[in-house]
């Protein structure tokens, strides 16, 4: 990996971490530690009316312009709200891209991050795709910039090249394969009981992840996301002493100590099947705290804790939620389609490119249902 490669990385996290809100390092305890870090209340930016009120615009929108809503779980809960209500969808990236491109709506609105919106429209070369906020990207897409990516592949030409789903059209389209969280152990392994070795990209815990569990021959690209890379073991080691009967679940996004702690490593629709699935009522959840609006929803008799980032002592409140993510509001989505400057385009030559690996992504999805 070049120089320029680390100095990009370097400056996602920077750029990310501006956004944060801190407090001073929490004293005392552990156990006051966690518990202050678990239950300090966060502030509401909307009240029940104040959302009725806004939804009914949204919606009155969203039919109009025959609009649907396609929210990560890692978004604002009013906005996954929003997105159920309207007959859109509340998924993972892959079920996000798969759902806009079977959808009837000729108007996409997708909250998350740029790079959901981006695949969106090369899965729907035919529809609008419009975002809240274009400015919502991903510190994996910005770790990774095409120019040093495909020159390290180009060092590599025996490799397959494999890229994770949080990546720009331009890498998407330099890769053979892009696969999402849910998928990537599967292809992987796949790939290797068929002789290939790979270049894996950009997320080096999750690489690491499925190296260790295929055995595989990767060359791994050297980012990280921001808001896993802070999950810590000595955090989730000081929550399980306040909750022993806790099972942990973990994103494999997360650094590899943390993934030794895990009960389930999954991605999101995995953590969330877990939680359904395991017999514990209480759960320590190492990934973005979005996803607490669907584990809520969907097992509401169980208890859900966010793992501490940084160990005790962390003090950026935000760095469970991603800043990018928290960038969707009600107000900017209300405004998608009506402001300029939300639609994505992507250019054609480059997204039919990207189209290649995203299709056999699909296609290799269909031969394990």
């Amino acid at each position: 990996m070049t120089e320029s490669s680390y100095q990009t990385a370097d400056a996602g996290k920077s750029q990310a971490l501006k956004l944060c809100s801190t407090v001073d390092a929490y004293s005392g305890s552990a156990e006051d530690i966690v518990k202050r870090h678990l239950y300090e209340p966060a502030p509401q930016a909307y009240t029940e009316t104040e959302y009725q009120r806004a939804s009914e615009k949204i919606k009155a929108i969203l039919e109009r312009e025959n609009a649907a809503i396609i929210a990560h779980y890692y978004t604002d809960p009013l906005i996954q709200r929003l997105a159920e209500e309207t007959g859109g969808v509340v998924s993972d990236s892959l079920e996000m891209a798969r759902f806009g491109a079977n959808h009837p709506a000729e108007n996409l609105i997708v909250a998350g991050v740029k790079f959901m919106g981006e695949t969106a429209k090369i899965l729907s070369p035919e529809k609008h795709v419009f975002m809240p906020t274009l400015e919502a990207t991903c510190s994996l897409d910005l770790g990774c910039p095409i120019e040093p990516f495909s020159a390290f592949c180009d060092e590599h030409p025996d490799r397959t090249v494999v890229v994770y789903a949080n990546t720009s059209a331009a890498v998407k389209a330099r890769a053979d394969w892009v696969v999402t969280s849910s998928i990537a152990l599967d292809v992987v392994d796949f790939l290797d009981a068929e002789g290939e070795k790979i270049i894996w990209a950009p997320d080096k815990h999750l690489g690491s992840y499925i190296q260790k569990h295929t055995g595989a021959d990767m060359l791994l690209w050297d980012s990280a996301c921001i808001v896993h890379d802070e999950f810590k073991a000595k955090g989730i080691h000081d929550l399980k002493a306040v909750y022993p009967e806790a099972a942990v679940l973990a994103h494999p996004e997360s650094p590899e100590s943390v993934l030794a702690l895990a009960d389930k490593v999954g991605s999101t629709t995995q953590i969330i099947r877990a939680a359904e699935q395991l017999p514990h009522e209480k759960f320590i959840v190492a990934t973005d705290q979005g996803i607490f609006y669907k584990l809520s929803q969907l097992v509401p008799d169980k208890q859900f804790l966010i793992a501490p980032t940084g160990g005790a002592g962390a003090g950026c409140k935000s760095c469970a939620n991603c800043p990018w993510m928290a960038m969707n509001n009600l107000d900017n989505l209300a405004s998608s389609l009506t402001q300029a400057g939300n639609e994505i385009f992507v250019e054609p030559q480059l997204a039919q490119q990207a189209l290649t690996p995203l299709q056999r992504m699909l296609d290799f999805v269909k031969t394990q249902n």
